[in-house]
């Protein structure tokens, strides 16, 4: 596993470019003032030792030992050994709808962008939970299996969009049956330490929800019910357009609740309407805190191996030899010149 240590220290990065335009426009005016002196052809006459050449790759050396610093700064790392963490806690899998219908602004900026907020805040929060990501519309599919690495979360949920599935629609059972299928392996003892968020307009056409969350209730898995939107509903817009039914008449998306709610009863779960100030996930996870314990195994890397001391003696070599390079041409060392032609004797 790689990472770094000060990963804060990345910003200084930014001074690369600066330093590029910085260097960029020095040189540019030094060549418009040599020009005032005299024109272009006459300059090697009137400065011999003049190497324009040489100024370019010092700033070049300088850069770069900059740039090197900063990530030395950053403290790179490796994992260099694995060690097995035990922590009791939940197994929570989340179940995110990205059909179209997500696209409606009945949520500012839309239902789905919010939902991603939400996600974003309540992984933050988290301790010594296990977390996944089903995302879904007319197919299912796993972002994230379980895991406790919360960055890794976050980023995944971060990139949310109807584009990660290739067939629209809303196929709730089918996304839930997936999410029973992603746990980690089933035991008497983490049965009841499992659960399902299931967050979506509602809209279901395609198949038996309730069939799978009946599965999921045979086997001690909640399913707790998010459900975003308003009755009244919201027309889709896509690109700037708003789509349109075979008749021409402009697609309104509503929230279903009845649905919702019938599938968190049958499971034992909880079916919370989302606000426009609440997304509703700090409820449902309060009350997640309440159910058991188990032993959850994590493998985590224990050790990590210093990386960042190449980089230094790197870029202390580059500003030896900015030190070292003259800006200008040497006469002294110029009469050493082995490869300059003999004059003709006379």
């Amino acid at each position: 596993m790689f990472r770094f240590a000060n990963p804060h220290f990345l910003w200084l990065l930014a001074a690369v470019p600066a330093l590029v335009a910085l260097g960029w426009l020095s040189l540019r005016l030094r060549r418009r003032c040599m020009a005032r002196l005299a024109a272009p052809a006459l300059l090697g006459d009137l400065a011999p030792e003049t190497a324009p050449g040489r100024l370019r790759l010092k700033f070049l050396l300088f850069v770069g030992a900059v740039g090197l610093l900063a990530l030395a700064a950053a403290r790179p790392q490796a994992g260099s050994k694995l060690r097995e963490q035990k922590a009791e806690g939940v197994e929570l899998m989340l179940v995110v709808d990205v059909s179209n219908s997500m696209l409606a602004e009945d949520f500012e900026p839309s239902r789905l962008e919010r939902t991603k907020y939400a996600i974003d805040r309540l992984v933050e929060g988290l301790g010594q939970e296990r977390i996944g990501l089903v995302v879904f519309a007319g197919e299912p599919r796993v972002q994230l299996p379980v895991t406790s690495d919360y960055r890794m979360a976050r980023a995944f949920a971060r990139r949310i969009d109807p584009s990660l599935v290739s067939v629209q629609g809303t196929a709730v059972g089918r996304a839930l049956s997936q999410a029973l299928l992603s746990f980690s392996e089933a035991s008497d003892d983490n049965k009841r330490s499992r659960a399902i968020v299931l967050i979506t307009d509602g809209e279901n056409h395609e198949d038996d929800a309730l069939a799978a969350a009946a599965r999921a209730a045979e086997q001690g898995i909640r399913i707790h019910t998010i459900g975003i939107g308003t009755p009244e509903g919201a027309p889709i817009r896509i690109g700037g357009e708003f789509i349109r039914d075979e008749k021409g008449d402009m697609v309104v998306s509503k929230l279903d609740e009845e649905g919702l709610r019938r599938i968190a009863e049958r499971t034992g779960g909880v079916y919370v309407r989302a606000t426009k100030q609440s997304i509703g996930l700090e409820e449902i996870v309060a009350g997640i805190g309440e159910m058991e314990r188990t032993e959850l195994a994590t493998v985590r890397f224990e050790e990590f191996d210093e990386r960042y001391r190449p980089l230094v003696w790197a870029a202390l070599l580059l500003l030896l030899l900015e030190f070292a390079l003259l800006d200008r041409r040497n006469t002294l060392l110029a009469r050493f010149n082995i490869f300059r032609e003999a004059a003709p004797r006379s």
